[in-house]
C-alpha cells in the first residue's frame, strides 16, 4: 500500500510538473508572437512571467531587446548583464551592454564591454570601433566640462507620455505626442506599424510603446490650453513631426497611413513605413486633405522628419530607402521651376552607416541634425554642420548638455527671438520624451563637490554615476573620477537632489534645499553606496501581525513603505518576500498562515506603483528558525519573536 501511495504521489509530481513546463512554454510562445508584433509592452510582462518560471538566454535577450526598444535603458542594462553571463551567449549580447551601459552614463564600463565586443572577432570597421571607443572618451570629457547653459523642461507641454518635435507656428508651439487624455486619441521613434495581416492593428492603442498613436498638438500661447491642431488626415494611427512654410500657409507632416493594397510575404506581418504628406491652408484657415510627397513608398521605406527651409524651396527629410548609407539619411529635393519637387539628394558627407534623423536649416546655411553615427554621447546627438570654403560640409558635436547619454533630437532655433527648442528622452524628465527650451544665458554661481563611497568599506567609488536634479526640472551627470570624487555647478536660489549609483550598488540620495545657496559658495557632499549581495536574507524590522492574521498593520505599513523606496530606487532589482513564524502551533496551518503574511506584503507593496513581476511571495512557516526554539523545546517570548519575521532578499538586480 505504501508503494501504491508513493507511486500515486510522483505521478501527481509528474503532472503538476508537467502542467507547468506546458505553462510556461505557452507564455513563452505567446510573449515571441507579441514581440514579432513590436508589442514590446505586453511581451515584457510575459516574458518576465516566463523568467521567472524558468531562467533561459532566449528569454533575457528578449527582455534585453523589448527594453531597448522602448528606451528604457536601466531595464535593458540590466537583461543585457544577466544575458552576456549566460551560457552560450551571443557575442551580439555585448554589443547591446555596451550601448544600454552607454546610454546610462556608464561611459567607462561602457568602453569595456565595446572593447571585449570588438575583441569577440566581429567584423567590426575599424573606423567604427574607433567611433565607439572615441564616443566614451569624449563624453566623459564634456561632462567634465559643460556648457553654461540651461535645459528647462517644459512642463506645460510634457506628459508622462512621449513629446517631441516642437517647431513654432503663428506665435505658439505645435508638437507631436503619443498621449492618450485626449478624447480622440509611441515613442517618437517607431518608425512604422507591424501587425498580423489577418486583423488590422488597435486604433487607440500602439502596441509598440502601450501609449496612444502620435498626433499634432498645439498651444497657441503661454494662456492658451493644449488642444489638437486642426488637420483633417483621415488616418487613424501616427500624424507627426511637421514643419511650416514660412507664410504658414503650408504644412509638411509625417503620417502612417494603411493603403489599400499592402504588400504581404509568406503570411508575415504587415509593416507600413511611415510617409510625407502635405496640407495647404484656405482663405477660410482650413487645412486642406493631406497630399502625398512625390517620394513616399509605404510597402519599402520610411520618409519622415520633414523640413521646409524658409524660401520654400528646399524640403530636407530622413529615410531608409535603398542607396544609402546607412540606417536613415538625410536627403534634401529641390522645388523645379514647374513648381514640382526634384529627385532625392543624399547628404552624404554628414550622413553615416548609423542614422541620422530631424533636420533643422538654420540662417547662414547652418544646418542641424541628429545621428548616432558620428561621435557622440550616446543614442540620437544633435551636431551642427556648416559648408567650409572648398564646400565641404564640416560636422560638429554641440557637446554637453545639449546632448545626453540618451536620444537627443528635433532641435530647431529662432535665431531672432533668442530661442532654441531640442527634444529628448533623457532622465528624470517628466515621461519618455520631453521638450525642452535651451537658455542660452544660464549663470551658475554655486559649487557642489563631494565623493562617493563603498558604505561597507569606506572605500572610493570610482566611476559612479552622479545626478543632479534640479527640483523644478532639468539637471546633469557626472562620472566620478579614480578617487571618487565629482563636482557641479549650480544655480543660485534654486532646490536640487543629488543621487549616486553605480552597478552592483544600491542607490543614495540627499535632497539639497534653496539654504545651501544662500549660506555657502562651495558645497560639500558626500554619498554612500551600499552594495547589492544577491539571495541574503535582509530583516524587515517592526512587520507585526495580529494573532492568526496577515493583513497589514500600520505600523508594518511604515517598514513597507521603506522597501517600496528602495525598489522605486532602484527599478532594476527583483526581490523575495519570506515570511516566517515560530514553531508553535501545526506546522502546516503555519506555513499557509506565513504565506499569507508574505502575499499581503507583497499585494501592499504591489499597490504602492511596483510591477507584480518584480516581487514574490514566499511563506517558510516554521522551516527556517533561527535559534533553538523548535516544537518541544521551551523558551521565552522574546526568542519565538525572532522567528516570527518577515525578510526580503534581492534575487536579480
Amino acid at each position: 500500500m505504501k508503494k501504491k501511495l508513493q507511486r500515486i504521489c510522483f505521478s501527481a509530481c509528474c503532472v503538476l510538473a508537467l502542467s507547468g513546463s506546458v505553462n510556461a512554454q505557452y507564455i513563452l510562445k505567446t510573449a515571441d508572437h507579441q514581440f514579432e508584433l513590436f508589442n514590446y509592452a505586453k511581451a515584457i510582462d510575459l516574458y518576465e512571467q516566463a523568467f521567472r518560471k524558468k531562467e533561459s538566454l532566449h528569454t533575457a535577450e528578449r527582455l534585453a531587446n523589448a527594453y531597448e526598444l522602448i528606451n528604457n535603458y536601466k531595464q535593458a542594462e540590466s537583461w543585457y548583464a544577466i544575458a552576456t553571463k549566460m551560457p552560450a551567449s551571443n557575442p551580439e549580447n555585448l554589443l547591446g551592454y555596451a550601448k544600454a551601459l552607454q546610454s546610462n552614463s556608464k561611459y567607462r564600463e561602457a568602453k569595456v564591454q565595446y572593447k571585449a565586443y570588438i575583441e569577440a572577432g566581429k567584423d567590426i570597421s575599424e573606423k567604427q570601433a574607433n567611433v565607439w571607443l572615441a564616443s566614451c572618451d569624449s563624453a566623459l570629457k564634456w561632462m567634465k566640462r559643460p556648457k553654461q547653459i540651461e535645459i528647462i523642461d517644459q512642463k506645460e507641454l510634457n506628459s508622462q507620455q512621449s513629446d517631441w518635435g516642437s517647431v513654432e507656428y503663428n506665435g505658439g508651439i505645435v508638437f507631436t505626442s503619443d498621449r492618450t487624455r485626449f478624447s480622440s486619441g509611441h515613442t517618437g521613434q517607431s518608425p512604422f506599424l507591424r501587425f498580423d495581416g489577418t486583423r488590422m492593428p488597435d486604433q487607440k492603442i500602439y502596441g509598440w510603446t502601450g501609449n496612444g498613436y502620435l498626433k499634432l498638438y498645439m498651444k497657441a500661447s503661454s494662456a492658451d490650453s493644449l488642444k489638437l491642431f486642426p488637420l483633417q488626415t483621415g488616418a487613424s494611427y501616427h500624424v507627426g513631426s511637421t514643419t511650416f512654410t514660412a507664410d504658414g500657409n503650408t504644412m509638411y507632416f509625417t503620417m502612417t497611413k494603411i493603403p489599400e493594397y499592402l504588400k504581404r510575404i509568406n503570411n508575415k506581418p504587415s509593416t507600413v513605413n511611415v510617409s510625407i504628406y502635405s496640407s495647404v491652408k484656405d482663405a477660410g484657415g482650413h487645412w486642406g486633405a493631406p497630399e502625398a510627397f512625390a517620394y513616399n513608398s509605404i510597402n519599402e521605406y520610411s520618409v519622415g522628419d520633414p523640413f521646409i527651409s524658409g524660401d520654400g524651396t528646399s524640403l530636407y527629410f530622413s529615410s531608409n530607402k535603398p542607396g544609402g548609407k546607412g540606417g536613415t539619411d538625410i536627403y534634401v529635393c529641390l522645388k523645379n521651376d514647374a513648381g514640382k519637387w526634384g529627385s532625392p539628394i543624399n547628404l552624404e558627407q554628414i550622413n553615416t552607416a548609423g542614422n541620422e534623423r530631424s533636420p533643422f536649416l538654420a540662417a547662414r546655411n547652418s544646418l542641424y541634425f541628429a545621428s548616432d553615427g558620428h561621435v557622440g554621447m550616446g543614442g540620437l546627438d544633435i551636431f551642427r554642420t556648416l559648408k567650409n570654403s572648398a564646400g565641404i560640409w564640416q560636422v560638429e558635436n554641440l557637446g554637453y548638455p545639449f546632448n545626453s547619454p540618451q536620444d537627443d533630437f528635433a532641435f530647431s532655433l529662432n535665431e531672432k527671438n533668442g530661442v532654441a527648442y531640442l527634444s529628448s528622452n533623457r532622465s528624470n524628465g517628466m515621461g519618455n520624451d520631453d521638450i525642452y527650451l535651451l537658455d542660452l544665458k544660464s549663470v551658475h554661481t554655486i559649487e557642489l563637490t563631494g565623493k562617493v563611497y563603498n558604505q561597507k568599506t569606506k572605500q572610493p567609488v570610482a566611476g559612479a554615476l552622479v545626478t543632479l536634479e534640479k527640483i523644478d526640472g532639468g539637471g546633469s551627470k557626472v562620472e566620478t573620477d579614480d578617487r571618487g570624487e565629482y563636482k557641479f555647478s549650480l544655480s543660485a536660489k534654486s532646490a536640487y537632489t543629488v543621487s549616486a549609483e553605480a552597478t552592483n550598488f544600491r542607490t543614495d540620495a540627499v535632497k539639497l534645499g534653496n539654504m545651501y545657496a544662500e549660506k555657502a559658495q562651495t558645497i560639500i557632499q558626500d554619498l554612500y553606496l551600499e552594495p547589492i549581495e544577491l539571495n541574503k536574507e535582509i530583516r524587515l524590522e517592526n512587520i507585526y501581525y495580529d494573532f492568526d492574521k496577515w493583513n497589514i498593520r500600520a505600523d508594518a505599513a511604515i517598514e513597507l513603505d521603506a522597501l517600496v523606496k528602495v525598489m522605486k530606487d532602484n527599478p532594476t532589482i527583483w526581490i523575495e518576500i519570506d515570511s516566517h513564524t515560530d514553531s508553535r502551533g501545526h506546522d502546516a496551518f503555519n506555513l499557509k498562515l506565513s504565506q499569507k503574511r508574505a502575499e499581503s506584503a507583497v499585494e501592499y507593496i504591489i499597490s504602492k506603483g511596483i510591477d507584480k513581476n518584480r516581487i514574490e511571495a514566499k511563506g517558510y512557516g516554521e522551516t527556517r528558525l533561527i535559534n533553538s526554539c523548535a516544537n518541544g523545546i521551551i523558551c521565552s517570548e522574546a526568542d519565538h519573536q525572532r522567528n516570527r519575521r518577515t525578510e526580503f532578499k534581492i534575487v536579480k538586480q
